[in-house]
């Protein structure tokens, strides 16, 4: 079964799906005193928190309303967090998590037909497909996910030791990375090409789901962006996996 860009990230995971999620996310109407009896106050906060940057994105992820939703005063708050940029970091976390979870789900979904070499290239095409459903389903979250880091590159070469201490630490990255190395591995990408490849591919991704979100992209529908995704990956998989110029 094929990963199909438009559907939900819990779609991606159980089947194809045909409609959109709406843009603005989820609405949650649980909140206020109340809400929060005992337990696990800093989860709570964290989902409370979710809920918010699914509403709102990054800029609506504050403490005092994070505490507000959950019933507590922000002084029991500020015991698990030390302010908004921690809480929010907290929630960057969460949905790097539900990144790659549907990235998974979507790299299960492909192909196991043929050699190892066109294995690896479904994956590719599937895993781009995962990254964009989650996208399109959670677009408060996932923009929630690439907020306040800072990607520090080679000053010639544009590339990056993702194994070093400025390497991007969450699991979405490193199924790129690991999707790449088979490509080499099987011998479909010439080695020469595999330095820096994780940030093209990851550009053009991501630069896809912008486009859907908040560009000219916006009101296409799920065939439609099923198309425009299948053609860029088309391109981008066709340029790593060419033969070495002679």
């Amino acid at each position: 079964m094929e990963a199909k860009t438009g559907a939900s990230a819990t779609e991606a995971a159980n089947g194809p799906a045909g409609e959109r999620a709406q843009r603005g996310g989820s609405r949650s109407g649980a909140g206020g005193k109340g809400a929060y009896h005992h337990g696990d106050l800093r989860n709570a906060l964290i989902e409370a928190a979710t809920d918010l940057a699914r509403e709102g994105g990054p800029e609506s992820v504050v403490l005092r309303a994070a505490a507000r939703r959950v019933g507590v005063s922000p002084t029991a708050a500020y015991r698990h967090f030390a302010g908004q940029a921690e809480l929010l970091h907290a929630v960057k976390e969460l949905g790097q998590e539900r990144l790659a979870v549907s990235m998974e789900a979507g790299g299960r979904s492909a192909s196991p037909l043929g050699s190892a070499g066109e294995a690896a290239e479904a994956r590719m095409r599937a895993l781009g497909h995962g990254y964009l459903s989650f996208a399109l389903s959670e677009p408060g979250l996932f923009r929630a996910a690439f907020c306040h880091d800072t990607l520090h590159l080679g000053p010639v070469s544009g590339t990056f030791d993702h194994e070093g201490e400025d390497g991007w630490e969450f699991r979405s990255f490193e199924i790129l990375v690991e999707t790449l190395d088979a490509l080499v591995e099987h011998g479909r990408m010439p080695p020469e090409r595999r330095p820096g490849a994780e940030l093209t591919a990851w550009a053009t991704v991501h630069g896809l789901a912008m486009l859907f979100l908040d560009g000219p992209l916006g009101e296409l529908s799920p065939e439609e962006t099923h198309a425009v995704a299948e053609r860029a990956f088309d391109v981008l998989i066709g340029g790593f996996t060419a033969p070495p110029a002679r």
